[in-house]
Order: structure tokens, then sequence, then C-alpha cells
């Protein structure tokens, strides 16, 4: 293999929704490959051009751009029909979605009963639930995980796959039946459609860690796409609040079959507040006023579930972990312009537990939630950013936020987003990411 590090790994360094799809349209011209490594169709990556909207879910955020590859690792778990359908709907709006798609024949299918059996696991455990988008993720990891899980290799042959599922989807009914009283779908009609489904999909079906060392090794660029935030990450994050995946940087190389030595740079996507979906601690949680404005102003709502999203101040702490965990060089800050109309705005910087300064997220879920946030508080610039492209334009108000974020998490921020679209976005010359850009997206 050619051993430059012609990769780069975008994660998310909160608790998801950062605008990683933004940033990945954005920069996906510098690169030949984009990839998801990692998650499922409960994570919803939006891209806005010009005055178009995508809402993506497991396709990578590159589809939109003209010359790139786009690839669905094998660290994925696929609903077939949400893949299906969500192709037929970029077709429908003119995105050509043909061989600039690649699905993993190592990818593993959820099926029909795992989205049952994680709504009735989070409808049984009352108020202690996980907050679940219930699209059955976590149970097809499980399914991975204990070695009765089906692949895509398996879901593209006919007879393969039926001698499979069968006796899966079988022990899962009577699962859902004796012990939520849940009735789950025909196993003969779950068969059928998933047999239609095999062959629909087909024709995306690859190899891909073989591909990917292919393009690697003819020096091809490639683009990792991370789904969620290493907050949610299933070791490092607020655990057992977390995804059912590893969101970080390792989640790339374990989810796509690339080794390490590839990677060339890993950039953080941040909001210049906090959000977090579903449930777990979150100490700088705003539930005034100024929480409510900044979840309109920023439309805090699910891509994928429309859920309204709880939002709060910017907590370093948290930024701090993915740093650490994640290794980045660099932060991507993004929706700076929501709080263009504040008086003051905000960063945590520590916690107080228990009467005690704590620096690191803990361990137990207990202890994070009894976690109260210690404040920095900065001046609000007052002035719409919205569409501005260059640093020094900024205001200096919003300028000194800029600085005293990179000072408190510890890494430059690289890009910052001033608008929802493509073009409203500040790229700083001199920086890794921008070493990256091709001068033709300029």
């Amino acid at each position: 293999m050619n051993n430059s590090r012609n990769a780069v790994v975008i994660v998310g360094g909160q608790w998801g929704d950062e605008g990683k799809g933004k940033v990945v349209d954005l920069i996906s011209p510098a690169f030949d490959v984009v990839a998801r490594f990692q998650g499922g169709h409960n994570a919803g990556h939006t891209v806005k051009f010009e005055d178009r909207h995508f809402a993506l879910r497991l396709i990578p955020s590159g589809i939109c751009r003209k010359g790139v590859l786009n690839v669905i690792g094998n660290g994925l778990v696929v609903d077939p029909r949400a893949l299906l359908a969500e192709i037929a709907s970029l077709r429908a709006a003119g995105v050509p979605v043909g061989e600039n798609l690649k699905l993993s024949d190592r990818a593993h299918v959820i099926l029909p009963t795992h989205a049952l059996l994680d709504g009735a696991r989070e409808s049984a455990l009352g108020g202690a639930n996980i907050g679940t988008t219930s699209r059955g993720i976590g149970p097809a990891y499980e399914s991975k995980a204990n070695r009765s899980g089906i692949r895509v290799a398996d879901l593209v042959d006919p007879d393969r796959f039926v001698s499979l599922a069968r006796p899966l989807l079988s022990h899962q009914a009577a699962v859902l039946s004796h012990f939520y009283g849940v009735e789950a779908p025909s196993v003969d009609e779950t068969i059928e459609t998933y047999l239609e489904c095999g062959r629909d999909l087909a024709p995306f079906v690859a190899d891909t860690r073989a591909l990917l060392h292919e393009r690697l090794a003819a020096g091809a660029r490639l683009l990792c796409e991370g789904a969620q935030g290493v907050m949610l990450d299933v070791d490092h994050g607020t655990y057992p609040f977390v995804t059912s995946s590893s969101c970080g940087p390792g989640g790339a190389c374990t989810g796509l079959g690339i080794p390490p030595s590839v990677i060339g740079a890993v950039v953080g996507i941040m909001k210049a507040y906090t959000t977090r979906v579903g449930s777990g601690p979150f100490p700088t949680e705003l539930f005034d006023e100024t929480g409510e404005r900044i979840r309109n102003r920023g439309n805090e709502f699910g891509t994928v579930t429309g859920r309204p999203r709880r939002v709060g101040w910017f907590d370093a702490v948290v930024a701090r972990t993915s740093l650490k965990v994640g290794g980045l060089d660099a932060i991507a800050l993004t929706k700076m312009d929501v709080l263009d109309d504040h008086d003051e705005v905000r960063i945590c910087v520590a916690y107080e537990i228990n009467g005690r300064t704590v620096t690191e997220v803990p361990a137990r879920s207990d202890q994070y939630e009894a976690a109260r946030p210690v404040y920095r508080s900065f001046p609000g610039w007052k002035r719409s950013i919205v569409g501005l492209d260059d640093l020094s334009k900024l205001p200096e108000a919003a300028k000194a936020y800029v600085a005293a974020l990179e000072e408190t998490v510890g890494a430059p921020i690289t890009l910052l987003s001033t608008g929802p679209k493509r073009e409203e976005t500040i790229v700083r010359p001199g920086t890794v990411l921008d070493a990256w850009l091709s001068p033709a997206r300029r």
C-alpha cells in the first residue's frame, strides 16, 4: 500500500448534530472518495447548496459533488429499505446515484425485528430510557457482536439470506412476543421484502475494503465521515446514553478497513454552542428563553426524527475530551451566526461536582448528572455575521469569542461557518484543513 497519509477523518466533537454534513460537502472537492464509517440511518447529515436542501442518513455527504466516489463502509448497520428510499429521494431531486455509490458487502443488515426490539426495550425502560431513535441500530450491532448478524454479502445471495434470516427472524419474533407482547411481521413476508431489496441493492455492493486500498495505493485522497459525536461513542461517551458504535477516528479504521498510517489529519466539528438529543447528562443545558431562542434560530430539530434538540452553552470540558480521544488537529466551528443577537455568550470551562472542581467528564452517569457548569462570560457581538467569508470581517467581540474557544479547548479553529449554505464559510488560510482544500474551490 502507498504509505502516503492521504486520508482525513471528520468526527463530531460533541453529542452529534454539529454540522458534519455541511463541512464534508464543502471540502469534498479536494477528495476522490468520501466514506461513512459507522452508525446507521439514525444519523442525519444536512447539506444545503444555494436553495436546495438534502437530508442524508446513510449516504455520504459527498454524493452532491460530481466525480466523488461515495462509500458506505463495513462499520455501518444498514436498513435496506431506508437506503433504497434515500437513493430514490436523491434521484427524484436530480442528484445522480449510480456508480458513484458503493455499499460494503461486510456492512450488517437491520431487520424489522431489530427496530421492534429497539422500540420495545426503550418503552420498557420508562423514565430511565436511553433516548434511542428506535430504528434498530443498537439491536443490529448486538446481533453483529454476538455473531448472529446478517451482512450485505448474505443479503444479495437469496438462498444464503433465507437460510440465515429465517431462524434469526423467528427467534426475535419469539422474544418480542414473550417478553414485550409485541407481534412481529410475518417471517415469510419479511424475507420476500428483503430479497427484493437485495436485488435492488446488488449493483451497489462491493468489497469496499479492497476498493479503498486500491484507491489509496493509487494516490487517491479519502475523506472519512463519522456520524454522531465523540460524546456518543460507546466506549468514551456518556455511557449508557450513547450510540452503539465507535464515533471517534479509531472507528474510521475498523469501519472502513484502513490502517491508522494513512490518516493525515483529524478534524472535529463543533457548534459554537452545544446540543444534545435524547436522554443523558447535559451540564450546560438551558431551560430558559435564551435556550429557546438558540433552538429556534439554529433550527435545532432532528434531521431524522424531527425531535427538538436540547440546547446549552459551549462545553469546553466535552470539547477537550474529544480533542484527547480523537487526537484532533483542528476544529471546524459551525453555527456561529446563531449567536448573533445575544448580549452575552458563555463557555463552560469546568464542572463543580459535590464541591470539587472537575475538568474531565466523569465515567459514572450519576456523577455527571450532578455536575454544575463553571462559566466564563464574553460580550456578544450584536451584529449579523451571516455570509462573511473572511475572519478579519468578524466583529471584534466575535473574534474574541473564537480566540477564547481556541485557548480553552486547545486546538485551532480552521473553518468557521457563518450560515447554513456551502458558500457561507470562512476557511482560515495556513491551517491544516486549508492545506487539504483544492485551489479550485476558491
